[in-house]
């Protein structure tokens, strides 16, 4: 059984850290996240997006989502990611995710809640939560189409919530969505999210908040992939983003490259060796290393009770 991921949040705001949510895309991945959860003792947040599920299926990722939880000692909750699709959220809601996110936050002020709230009030019928998000995040990433920040309102963001009556909320403060997040220096909008914090009390949820590191960047390239601009989130940005009250971190980028770094230096170093297990394991390992930084600079190791 997934866990809820609405407890996993409050629990995290009471304690003042925050739950880290990976995306997924196969085995491996799967795999390399819950392996480091465990070892860290950290609760976990499993997420599928519409282009996962379209690459996969819901069937299968939920399935491995599943088995994870059934095989591993700590939290998991499962989470569909960015939601446009109804129809996608309303099978993730009957299939048995944990929460799903309704995302209409390129849509105006009263039809993003018009549809937030009409997802809300079939999710909770089943005792499932909702993510919503009011303000646009940068970039572009899977089926999210690029687009400029918009930054969150605190007064609507109030007004949202209410009327809503979501379960937890992505904000936009100056997060981006990829690799190639930002043209300059990333500066994060702390005082907006303070007063978002202050007038609004749902667990606050930060997107586009991958860190890009370095050595995994530096590591990709030495074995032919192409990665000039790529800029991510410095670490203490994110532990003042927790400080300010966000419970729930989104990373996908930082795993996409430690899989396409590992993979690419396994092809390199044995361009004769054709087993898919030699040529992705590496990856898995990479990926568990990547989570495992994570959950340390989110603060949520241990936090598994």
């Amino acid at each position: 059984m997934f866990h809820s991921t609405l407890k996993l949040l409050q629990k995290a705001q009471r304690g003042r850290y925050a739950v880290p949510h990976f995306n997924i895309n196969n085995m491996e991945i799967v795999q390399g996240v819950t392996r480091a959860a465990a070892t860290l003792r950290s609760p976990v947040i499993l997420a599928t997006s519409e282009g996962s599920l379209q690459y996969a299926g819901m069937n299968y990722l939920y399935s491995l989502a599943q088995t994870a939880s059934e095989v591993t000692p700590i939290p998991i909750a499962l989470h569909l990611d960015h939601g446009q699709n109804e129809e996608v959220v309303r099978k993730a809601i009957l299939i048995g995710y944990s929460s799903v996110m309704i995302d209409a936050s390129h849509e105006p002020f009263e039809r993003n809640v018009q549809k937030t709230k009409r997802i809300v009030q079939l999710a909770h019928r089943k005792d499932i939560a909702v993510e919503a998000e009011l303000g646009t995040i940068g970039g572009a990433e899977d089926t999210v189409r690029e687009r400029k920040i918009q930054y969150t309102d605190p007064n609507t963001a109030q007004e949202f919530v209410e009327r809503t009556d979501c379960d937890f909320l992505a904000v936009a403060i100056g997060t981006s969505h990829g690799a190639y997040k930002f043209a300059g220096k990333p500066s994060l909008q702390h005082n907006i999210l303070s007063q978002i914090r202050r007038r609004v009390q749902v667990p606050l949820v930060l997107h586009g908040a991958s860190a890009v590191p370095r050595k995994i960047v530096v590591l990709a390239e030495k074995y032919g992939a192409s990665l000039q601009g790529v800029r991510g989130i410095p670490d203490a940005q994110i532990k003042k983003a927790i400080a300010n009250g966000v419970t729930k971190i989104n990373t996908d980028t930082d795993l996409r490259l430690a899989f396409d770094a590992a993979v690419r230096k396994a092809l390199n170093n044995s361009p004769r060796d054709v087993d898919p297990r030699h040529i992705l394991g590496p990856a898995r390992d990479l990926i568990q290393h990547v989570a495992e930084q994570r959950i340390r600079l989110f603060g949520s190791a241990g936090k598994a009770s």
